[in-house]
């Protein structure tokens, strides 16, 4: 029987697993009995997929990557979770993601259109979204979200259940324990609010009027005596924003926080 993929002599395809046209498996890479490989898929070599593992069209997995390992979780006992990957992700040399749990949803999900630099870790249960850039080294532990366009700079490790909204910029080295809002940048171990990603928001095509007011409502809320939830539930403060999808947007994300929001940059 003809494959409509090609694999390395040296890399065990189980036969019960689905390949998707076009794909090309390299030597020495492992694809478990329950994995589903969409068309266009590239595995360099070394590469372990492995569990309930669904993945999308055109992803690329570098050397030594391990795709849907069981979690690091002393609860797992083996059951049937999931891992899900979208579409044309780039995850480059020992990438790790590891397979849901009973806790959650029972999947980890990573959206698509990102690239994962090399040694880059995501635990059970995570729920990514789409157009991600993470630097080397960025390791997230379980339950963590992520909204889109998100950019994390390397050596960044992220603690559980903290969500980091869309389109915000993480400086490297930085150890993260609370929630970041849509469209902030932080830094620092302990992570710190900074500002606003002023070129996220131009590149979404926001105007700079809508950009402006973003940013005057950011510098009100740190100047304020108030807490970031405090503020926001103060209609006479929010009411000149009350226009702006994108600061209602955050106002919304500071709402819904169960962790709490990054404390502001001291000076």
């Amino acid at each position: 029987m003809s494959l409509n993929y090609q694999a390395h002599p040296m890399a065990f395809i189980h036969p019960e697993a689905k390949i998707g046209k076009n794909v090309q498996i390299g030597p020495f890479c492992v694809i478990g009995p329950n994995v589903e490989v969409g068309d266009d898929c590239f595995f360099h070599s070394n590469v372990v997929v492995d569990g309930y593992t669904k993945i999308g069209a055109g992803n690329k997995f570098y050397q030594f990557g391990s795709i849907g390992a069981p979690p690091q979780d002393n609860s797992y006992k083996g059951e049937p979770t999931e891992t899900i990957i979208g579409d044309n992700n780039t995850f480059r040399e020992y990438v790790s993601i590891h397979r849901g749990t009973l806790k959650q949803d029972k999947k980890t999900i990573v959206g698509s259109n990102s690239l994962f630099m090399a040694y880059c870790h995501i635990a059970h249960d995570c729920n990514l979204g789409n157009n991600l850039t993470f630097a080397n080294s960025v390791n997230l532990a379980g339950h963590v979200t992520i909204g889109d366009r998100v950019i994390i700079g390397g050596n960044t490790g992220i603690s559980q259940f903290v969500t980091l909204g869309k389109g915000a910029y993480i400086g490297g080295a930085s150890a993260i324990d609370r929630d970041v809002p849509n469209f902030c940048t932080a830094y620092g171990n302990r992570i710190r609010l900074k500002g606003i990603n002023i070129i996220g928001l131009k590149r979404q095509g926001h105007s700079k009027e809508t950009v402006s007011e973003v940013v005057d409502f950011y510098r009100t809320m740190e100047a304020s005596a108030l807490a970031p939830r405090a503020f926001i539930n103060h209609p006479e403060l929010m009411d000149e924003f009350k226009n702006n999808t994108v600061i209602q947007d955050i106002a919304a994300f500071i709402q819904k926080s169960e962790i709490g929001i990054a404390p502001f940059m001291a000076g």
